[in-house]
Order: C-alpha cells, then structure tokens, then sequence
C-alpha cells in the first residue's frame, strides 16, 4: 500500500479535513459534493427507519466523511455509511480519512475495495438496499445503471456523474448509439441534451424494473454531466410520453419536438424556401430536469448545516431551483443575433418576458449561461429580438 503523501496534500471543504493523495481529485466539484451532502441530510431528516449510504466509487473518500461529519446534524439517525474504492492501494489513504467516523455515534462505516460491479450484485443476492448512491464515474457510467437502481429503495436517490462528453453531445455519433441506442446530433444546447440523453437511459433502466424516475437536479460544467434523480416504486401516469425525438434545421435554426407514444411526421421547419432538412437527436427525455419543490427544501436546510453549502453551491442550486426544464427547446440568444445580423443578442430576461406577454412559455435555461427555451414558434422568436434590439433592450 502506498503511505500517505506529505500534509501539503490537506484539504478542507465543510467540516471535512482530508488528504487527497495522488489520484484523481477535482476542487471545483464542490458543489456537486455540496448537493449530496443535502441529499443526505434531506434523507435524515426525513427518516423513520436507520438509512443506508453507498459512495461507490469513492476515491480519497470526501463525499462519505462529509456526508458523516455534516448530514448527520439535522438529528441522530442511525446511518449504515458505505465506503468503496475499487483501488486496493487507497486502502491506506480511506482509512486515515474516514478515522474521525469510526467513533461517530449511530453511525456504522464499512470500507471495502471491490470492483463497482461486483460489490452491486453482492448486494442484490444479499437483498442489501441503499437510500442514497453516489456512482461518481469516469467516462460514461450506464454499464452500472441497473446494477446500481436495482439496489436503491424506494424513495433513494441516484447521483450519477459522466464524463462522456463526446458521445451525448453529438461529436461521436457512433458511441452514443452504442452508450445510448439514440442519435445525438451537435446542437447549442449541447450539455442539456447530453443530459437528456443520460436521463432518458436511467429511465429505461428504472421501466424495465417497473419502476419510476423523478430528476432531482441536472447540470454541467461542460466537461463532468451531473444528474440526481430519486427512484419512484412505479412509473407516474404517462411518464413515458416524456421520452421523445428533438429536432433542430441547422439551416434556419428551428426546432421541433415529439414524444414516441405520438410520434408522426415532422412539420416543415421554418425555411422560407423548404429546402431545410431535420437532424433528430434522441431517444431522450422530455420532462423535467429538476424538482423545483425539493430543491427549495435542500436551500431551507441550509442555515442548519453551516458550511455546507458553499457560495458556488447555493448559485447552483439557486439557478436550477428556477428552471424546472421545461419546455425543451432551447435556444442560445447569441446565435439568433448572428442569424439576424443585429449585432449583440437582446437581454436575456427582456426576451423571456416578451415572450411571457404574448402567452408563451419562456424561461431562462439553468443549464447553458445565454440561453432560454419557450415554446414560442420560431417567427415569433425572431421578430421579438428584433424588437427588443430596436427599443435597446
């Protein structure tokens, strides 16, 4: 095993003071540890029974001891807390950061070091259940996907994270057939429909265990694709007429929606002189991103969990909290500028509220800075920038 490395390698973030050794480790993904860490505590505060934690892959083992050290003081909850790395050679490490645990009141820690595969099937024979999995991977994690829901309860939430930005984003098609069974398509919103796509693979997994889905939180940093989502013990009515086919000319720059269960033609996009042509992405999911409602419950916890959430944290969680994602089409402000040849693209909240008289659905995208999806048709669209540059909005 290797010994631990010199204490410049300390580091602190909430109530956590750890090494983080060699391996790979990533600063500014606080607030996605930000977000488990009121997940968990979310869960205890909750809870009528003792829960169950897995941090599967969890390297120098941040996630774990902050969710030991900080969910836990919303009450005394007995906490079953699971920490894994497949790496033999961090054993050394763990157990160093994880010590301060092992005295914890009501809480139990096991370690282990298996392959993230192996340790899910063991825990299905064993019918060892979890209300809380963070599967924090390299490249793209849907190999785990049922593995992982099939142990979760009812009510659990999944924290997934994909470092495969090449396939969902359009840039190798031939993968996100393999990684996906969809057509990714390059497209403004590229991160969104990454995210999408990521979304409409757990639902496949969760239906074909007769269960349900709820997104919880969804975002990207462009590189990393985040996604909480809570396992439901049945799919809600219709929850499958939210997967669906997006399309987007890149002529003229509309886009149209379908869902599968009402799939037909495709109307004629916006091109003066019908020669556009739609590129479809999908299968992917066309509900909601985020849960608005539990979002501003993690936000209400926080004074009770002090230096938890960090200022980064809380931009986060402020901006998802007011876009739920819906409706899908997204559109970057930027490039309707360009199409229009007015120079700089309108105010980005002058334009949702123009949008908003007229009767449309508008919102600003919490995902992509510059952006807003609406329903409004793509004329519609247009002319109001048009407006809104000519008033010097």
């Amino acid at each position: 095993m290797h010994a631990l490395k010199s204490p410049d390698l300390h580091y602190r973030e909430g109530a956590a003071c750890l090494q983080t050794g060699d391996g790979f480790f990533r600063r500014d993904s606080r607030p996605s540890r930000d977000l488990s860490v009121l997940l968990a505590a979310l869960q205890v505060s909750q809870a009528q029974r003792p829960l169950r934690w897995l941090d599967l892959m969890a390297g120098c083992g941040i996630r774990g001891l902050r969710w030991g050290l900080e969910a836990r003081q919303i009450a005394q909850r007995e906490v079953e807390l699971w920490v894994n790395d497949a790496d033999p050679d961090r054993a050394c490490l763990l157990a160093a950061n994880l010590q301060s645990l092992c005295s914890a009141p009501a809480l139990t820690l096991r370690t282990s070091h298996l392959a993230a595969e192996r340790l899910l099937r063991q825990a299905y024979l064993d019918q060892t259940f979890f209300d809380l999995i963070d599967l924090d991977a390299f490249g793209c994690p849907n190999a785990l996907l049922q593995s992982a829901l099939a142990v979760l309860r009812f009510g659990g939430v999944l924290i997934l994270a994909s470092t495969d930005g090449r396939s969902p984003t359009g840039h190798d098609r031939p993968a996100a057939i393999r990684r996906f069974g969809a057509a990714a398509r390059a497209h403004p919103a590229s991160w969104e429909l990454a995210l999408r796509l990521q979304l409409a693979a757990i639902a496949r997994e969760a239906w074909l265990l007769g269960r349900g889905i709820e997104p919880v939180a969804c975002f990207s940093d462009g590189r990393t694709f985040r996604l909480a989502v809570r396992l439901r013990k049945r799919a809600a009515a219709r929850e499958e007429a939210q997967l669906g086919l997006l399309a987007r000319c890149e002529r003229c720059g509309d886009q149209a929606v379908q869902s599968l269960l009402k799939l037909s033609g495709w109307r004629p996009c916006a091109c003066e002189d019908g020669l556009g042509r739609w590129a479809v992405t999908g299968p992917l999911w066309t509900g909601p991103l985020q849960s608005p409602e539990l979002l501003q419950a993690l936000l209400r916890l926080d004074p009770l969990l002090a230096g938890s959430l960090s200022p980064a944290g809380r931009r986060l969680l402020q901006r998802l909290q007011k876009d739920a994602g819906q409706p899908v089409c997204c559109w970057s402000t930027a490039e309707l500028a360009k199409r229009l040849g007015i120079g700089g693209p309108p105010a980005l909240q002058a334009l949702v509220e123009a949008l908003r008289i007229q009767g449309y659905q508008a919102q600003v995208s919490g995902v992509m800075a510059g952006q807003l999806r609406t329903d409004a048709p793509m004329a519609v669209l247009l002319q109001q920038c048009v407006d809104l540059v000519a008033e010097g909005r």
